[in-house]
């Protein structure tokens, strides 16, 4: 089964230094440059949080349900995990 994807060609005005530190990287990782960038920006447009992340971060954010760390019974709480 083949399936196709739409891409569309574009052009980008990048420093010089910024490219060549993304060939060496892409080069790395033995893939091609336009790869890599894509794979990077893809991580970056796609990077959202799920829900539970969501409510954990409103949670901190609202300071509620925080309780202090003891820290003289730290090894017994990381023990307990």
């Amino acid at each position: 089964m083949q399936t196709t994807s739409s891409k569309i060609q574009t052009a980008f005005r990048f420093d010089r230094e910024l490219i060549n530190r993304l060939k060496l990287k892409a080069k790395k990782e033995n893939r091609s440059l336009n790869n890599y960038v894509e794979t990077a920006l893809m991580d970056i447009a796609y990077d959202e949080p799920n829900n539970e992340t969501i409510s954990a971060i409103n949670e901190v954010k609202s300071g509620k349900s925080l309780s202090k760390l003891d820290l003289d019974n730290f090894d017994s709480f990381v023990e307990s995990l």
